[in-house]
């Protein structure tokens, strides 16, 4: 009975990644829009009278979804982490659906707040409709902010966690699902302060860029893998300073 609960509980969390990704993979069909985030001139008009993409409500159902599409795959090692120590630890699949459903609540509220941003920073002209950076010099400085926080003190101490989360429940370790639900609420914390910099980019490209979403989440499993995932943290956020800079160069070099 308990290997078929297991079987279950995974084929449901895999399954909720692959309806994420469908959802926003029809989302963006209907809107017109193509792997790259472009939507044509008269897909746009239909969105301006049509599907209202520049409210809190639909914003946020769209960055929950993706917070779901995007992150759950990382959380897959912590999940395994989790089942090493149910034994010797005492530890129940009721935890396990707890660490998922606190792991969850962080990145929904995080959902929360980065989809008031994007209203706000609609409302002020800074941004459009797909959510795309109207100024190449904004979208330079966030590629360079990220970039920069790639070697910062808090990085490190959030993929630390992220990177080993053995070590976070060794010393952290509660029993039953409420206990799960507390130290995935812990993970998920830590988790979006080291992943946050690669959910703002989406600004950068348009946050429905599903290119943008795949090679971010490709990254973000990469950069949580136990054995390379400490190795690949700086070399990134060298590409996104170059990046930034490079892009911030470019009116000048193309004349525009």
């Amino acid at each position: 009975m308990s290997h078929i609960l297991r079987s279950t509980l995974w084929l449901l969390f895999f399954g909720s990644i692959l309806l994420a990704w469908l959802w926003l993979y029809q989302m963006t069909t209907m809107m017109g829009i193509d792997l790259f985030g472009r939507v044509g001139q008269m897909n746009m008009g239909d969105m301006e009278h049509g599907m209202n993409m520049t409210g809190f409500s639909p914003l946020f159902a769209m960055w929950a979804i993706m917070m779901a599409a995007m992150m759950f795959p990382t959380m897959i090692p912590t999940l395994r982490a989790y089942e090493d120590l149910m034994r010797s630890a005492n530890g129940s699949r009721a935890g396990w659906v707890g660490v998922v459903g606190g792991y969850s609540i962080a990145w929904v509220a995080f959902a929360a707040l980065i989809a008031g941003v994007q209203v706000g920073l609609h409302r002020a002209g800074i941004v459009d409709m797909l959510g795309v950076a109207k100024n190449t010099l904004i979208s330079a400085a966030l590629l360079v902010l990220v970039g920069l926080f790639q070697f910062s003190r808090t990085k490190e101490i959030c993929h630390g966690v992220c990177h080993s989360p053995m070590i976070y429940f060794l010393g952290n370790w509660k029993t039953g699902g409420s206990g799960g639900l507390r130290m995935g609420l812990g993970l998920g914390a830590f988790c979006v302060g080291c992943c946050w910099g690669f959910m703002a980019l989406g600004f950068v490209g348009g946050v429905m860029n599903l290119l943008w979403m795949g090679l971010a989440t490709l990254f973000m499993v990469i950069e949580k893998l136990p054995d390379i995932g400490h190795r690949v943290t700086k070399p990134m956020g060298v590409l996104l300073i170059a990046g930034g800079v490079l892009l911030g160069f470019s009116p000048l070099v193309t004349g525009g």
